[in-house]
């Protein structure tokens, strides 16, 4: 039986753009500027980009090649892996932590993802009929308010909730693929459009010299450059190890994942330097507190500072535009990852699972989108909300951990001819194999232990 009757394959360039777009979200046009500022420009993007490649590409070498080698999601992969290995099937608890996950990421990703949305129309608004000052004083309140408003939150959750199981609905080549293929060059253009105009914003040139500028280094920045480089990644949560199931033998690993980081960091440094622009182009008195760990500045901050720019009125709807595409592709490969468990191990077909699941995490994000205000108990409970929770136990617990057995599974269980003749498949001789064991092996799961242990100490990386 041929390859695409036994499963349906990504086109060379269809793979690398969904797996890019999953990679790509709010928290490279967001997260990494801010970490970024935080951590002193210059000095933590250099750790970060070592960290991308010697701790990053080498995780997701082994998830897209355990993906590929057993043709199945996460859960059915580490289940006919673990049969010829220490431990056996105890390892299929690698795939129910990605399958756990998906579904936890999603819940509440998809009310972030339905914010972008909702003030993708308010600036399409705003810009028709104009943003005044007293607009701009009352987008906290505004906000808040909006954050409060039930129906809104449920509406917009639901909204993005609908789009992402279309896409997945009609499979990979007919779904995932066509739809990363059309939005991920839209995605491009828009972020080029926006870096073009922070060329000749009055704070690029203070922005360049910020990001590029290299000082001293702490054991913290270092910390948060490798936290950073593993969840920007879509490292973990099985992602990788999913779509890594839909690679044609043809295509090579090592390049595909390298374009994939590749991809993934020239995003987030283009929102480095657009966000920086912005920050850096108003006077140094009003700076403080513009920067901030809450996604939330995006809607309270940001929207006046786009409209004291020249063609604001263009550029704003444009930002949220940017966001809701990026985070619409991320959300994609999250709910694949749950998908494809029901159809590789229960047997249900992929229109059955797409929309039971699709319901099932909608009802999931609810609680999430009544928790950050319109309901008094859901944003109190547990750790700072419902909402909040489920981001410390996914970001903090499940996807370090995650990250952590694949590391440790690869390196140390998995038959390294395996892993050798996958990463050669499509590629020809691979001479950095030994190299590539020695970071899967050794260095990755030390850093996550690290991470860990971090964590444990009190440290969060929501």
């Amino acid at each position: 039986m041929s390859e695409s009757t036994q499963r349906q394959t990504f086109g060379r360039m269809g793979f690398i753009l969904a797996a890019a777009g999953s990679a790509i979200g709010v928290g490279n046009i967001w997260k990494f500027p801010y970490i970024t500022y935080e951590n002193g420009g210059g000095s933590f993007v250099l750790i970060y980009l070592i960290a991308v490649l010697l701790i990053g590409a080498p995780i997701m070498f082994a998830e897209l090649l355990i993906g590929r080698q057993t043709r199945l999601s996460p859960v059915g992969a580490f289940l006919q892996l673990g049969k010829n290995v220490r431990g056996g099937k105890a390892w299929s608890v690698v795939g129910w932590l990605g399958l756990l996950g998906g579904f936890v990421i999603f819940s509440y990703y998809s009310v972030i993802a339905g914010w972008t949305v909702y003030y993708f129309g308010k600036c399409l608004s705003w810009s028709i009929g104009g943003f005044t000052e007293e607009t701009a004083q009352g987008l906290g309140d505004s906000f808040g308010a909006f954050l409060a408003n039930a129906p809104l939150q449920i509406g917009f959750h639901a909204l993005f909730m609908i789009a992402t199981t279309s896409v997945v609905y009609f499979g990979i080549k007919s779904g995932i693929e066509r739809v990363t293929k059309t939005l991920m060059p839209i995605l491009a253009a828009l972020l080029i459009l926006l870096l073009v105009n922070s060329f000749f914003a009055p704070g690029f040139g203070e922005a360049i010299a910020f990001l590029f500028h290299v000082g001293p280094v702490s054991a913290s920045q270092v910390l948060e450059a490798v936290g950073h480089s593993f969840f920007t990644l879509s490292l973990g949560m099985g992602a990788m190890i999913t779509y890594g199931s839909y690679v044609s033998r043809k295509q090579s690993i090592p390049r595909a994942a390298a374009t994939v980081c590749l991809f993934d960091t020239l995003i987030g440094m283009s929102a480095c330097v657009i966000m920086f622009t912005i920050i850096f182009g108003v006077p140094v008195a009003e700076r403080a507190g513009t920067f901030s760990k809450s996604a939330t500045i995006l809607f309270t901050t940001l929207p006046r500072m786009f409209y004291e720019l020249p063609f604001g009125a263009v550029l704003a709807p444009t930002f949220y535009l940017l966001v809701a595409f990026a985070a619409l592709t991320s959300t994609i490969s999250l709910l694949e990852v749950v998908v494809s468990y029901f159809i590789d191990v229960r047997g249900w077909s992929r229109s059955k699972s797409t929309v039971r699941l699709g319901m099932v995490i909608f009802l999931t994000g609810v609680p999430c989108a009544l928790s950050l205000g319109a309901s008094p108990f859901l944003s109190n409970m547990l750790v700072g909300g419902f909402f909040n929770t489920l981001d410390y136990l996914a970001s903090n617990w499940i996807l370090p951990l995650g990250g952590l057995l694949i590391a440790i599974f690869s390196g140390w269980f998995l038959d390294q001819r395996i892993a050798k003749a996958e990463l050669e498949e499509g590629h020809g001789p691979f001479p950095l194999f030994k190299v590539w064991r020695f970071f899967i092996a050794v260095a990755a799961p030390i850093a996550i232990i690290w991470i860990v242990v971090a964590v444990i100490g009190g440290k969060s990386f929501q």
